[in-house]
């Protein structure tokens, strides 16, 4: 499979700038290096990602400590549409 290209939305970078109980710099690291890496492989396949249930289009989220990262696939374009951050307590 062909690596596809992300695209950060502007929701997802404004919910990138929060403090995330101090960890921004870490997770924004983590973010670049791992998970990046990870979902242009298979963004449908990992230990920490998931499908969402009932969601139109289809959404996964990739599961960082007490975080979630949630993003949709465009297999056409090949593209992955990072659509939002947010903390688990928040998130469903």
């Amino acid at each position: 499979m062909d690596k596809l290209k992300i695209f950060e939305t502007d929701q997802f970078l404004k919910d990138l700038e929060q403090d995330f109980s101090g960890c921004r710099e870490k997770i924004k690291r983590k973010l670049t290096a791992f998970i990046y890496p990870q979902i242009r492989q298979n963004p449908f396949f990992g230990k920490n990602i998931k499908k969402l249930k009932n969601y139109t289009p289809e959404t996964w989220r990739y599961r960082l400590g007490g975080y979630r990262f949630f993003y949709t696939v465009d297999n056409k374009e090949r593209i992955i549409f990072m659509l939002a951050i947010d903390s688990r307590q928040d998130a469903y």
